[in-house]
């Protein structure tokens, strides 16, 4: 399936006003109305030599490698066009090839998954030597025809011991599937670029959510919650709760990135990280202070528009939507 997304904004080139280098932006968005093509636009000015308004700045780097299990947490990370280099690329599958996620299987919080040396490092967290190693290569293993969402690709089983293993853990036959190294399965399509790759994630290569939104949600709620809940690659702090709604580009070290949604929640953020265990919030207050109709927004899904690398600690340069 091709996901052709509409980008919200677009650095045009880099000019000079007396004494300040500033960045000019078009923000712009459009809309089909009885298939005519509406829009605006708005020039964003700002200056990459200071951090920019609140002292944005990239906080936290998450990387998922298998699908719905627990992630890890690194300074620093390469942002191709596919999404962070190892991000979903391996996910777990039922005895029908269908993906297996939190949502039915909250326990799957509680098995983390990171990148090693050559491979890829299962483990269950708490458990000392409860691990498997699955060594990354390019031949590959057995070829099986997989469903995500409504998407069928073909993967393949790196290593029936991890199998064993996963199914051991979750009491159910279950096998551990990885994405054909340049095999484009999925792809999404944004203009002036061609189609790129999509990893195993749901719809977007990216996912960002801003820290002052988690600790204005956190005011709200009985029990605090982390970042683990929403599962973001990317954490930035110094912006204004929610100012991430707003976003029409976003600059981060060596990359840029352009935010096309926000981002939908359902009942994974209730899943504990700690406990594997599913209560009622945050989502219950989420759906009164975040629903749009029939949908409950948190954090924004995000494309980059050019690879580079981010580290955490770098300033973000953001472009902001004006109506």
């Amino acid at each position: 399936m091709v996901r052709r997304i509409t980008l919200r904004g677009r650095w045009l080139s880099t000019k000079t006003i007396p004494g300040i280098p500033v960045l000019w932006h078009l923000a712009w968005y459009s809309h089909s109305l009885r298939s005519k093509q509406t829009g605006a636009c708005r020039v964003v000015i700002m200056n990459p030599n200071q951090l920019p308004v609140h002292s944005t700045y990239l906080s936290e780097i998450w990387i998922y490698p298998v699908k719905s299990l627990a992630g890890f947490r690194v300074p620093s990370a390469h942002a191709g066009w596919p999404g962070l280099r190892y991000d979903r690329q391996w996910m777990v599958v039922d005895a029908h090839g269908r993906f297996l996620t939190q949502r039915e299987m909250p326990q799957m919080a509680l098995l983390q998954a990171e990148i090693g040396d050559n491979g890829l490092l299962l483990s269950a967290i708490g458990q000392s030597g409860a691990q498997v190693f699955v060594p990354v290569s390019k031949s590959g293993g057995p070829l099986r025809q997989v469903k995500v969402w409504d998407d069928t690709v073909i993967a393949y089983e790196p290593s029936a011991e991890a199998n064993r293993w996963l199914s051991d853990r979750l009491d159910r036959d279950v096998a551990l599937v990885a994405k054909q190294p340049d095999v484009a399965g999925r792809t999404y399509r944004i203009p002036g670029h061609a189609p790129q790759a999509l990893s195993f994630a749901d719809d977007f290569p990216y996912h960002l959510i801003s820290q002052s939104s988690l600790d204005e949600l956190n005011t709200q709620l009985d029990e605090p919650v982390d970042v683990r809940r929403f599962r973001p690659n990317f954490v930035i702090s110094g912006a204004s709760p929610y100012e991430e709604d707003a976003l029409s580009s976003i600059a981060i070290g060596g990359a840029e990135f352009a935010p096309i949604s926000p981002c939908e929640r359902c009942v994974m953020v209730n899943v504990d990280p700690r406990s594997g265990e599913k209560g009622r919030q945050p989502l219950k207050t989420l759906a009164g202070t975040r629903r749009r109709g029939n949908r409950i927004h948190f954090g924004q899904n995000v494309v980059a528009v050019r690879e580079g690398t981010v580290a955490e600690g770098d300033p973000v340069l953001i472009g902001l939507l004006h109506q």
